[in-house]
């Protein structure tokens, strides 16, 4: 049985949680989990980018995944989508390059162009 303390904490959380699938978002990150990506190690990037947007606090910015995107020999890749802005597609990212993705272009707003395979053009 659960304290009420702790039912408070779940509680909580729960609302949180929610508050984040109701918000816009600023920033919207898609990360391809498809066979080929979780085969090349998509599992670890998606892990790296939900561990640096929790620990920088961003509260604006959503974290999902996709299935294959018909980019094998580039995965993992991770889509970045800014609202009026071109998406942008990094490829064959590793946990490092993720850290870089959210630091300098989730974070700072400069597209890591080392890293990209496609731009969507408007």
């Amino acid at each position: 049985m659960k304290t009420l303390e702790e039912l408070r904490k779940i509680r909580q959380k729960a609302q949180q949680q929610m508050k984040l699938r109701d918000s816009k978002h600023r920033v919207k990150v898609v990360v391809g989990m498809g066979t080929a990506g979780i085969a090349m190690g998509a599992r670890e990037v998606m892990k790296t980018i939900l561990d640096e947007v929790s620990k920088r606090n961003l509260s604006d910015v959503l974290v999902t995944q996709t299935g294959e995107k018909g980019l094998s020999s580039m995965e993992p890749v991770v889509d970045v989508i800014e609202e009026g802005k071109p998406a942008v597609t990094y490829g064959n990212i590793d946990p490092e390059k993720a850290r870089r993705i959210v630091a300098e272009h989730i974070v700072n707003g400069k597209v890591v162009n080392d890293y990209v395979v496609v731009t969507e053009q408007k």
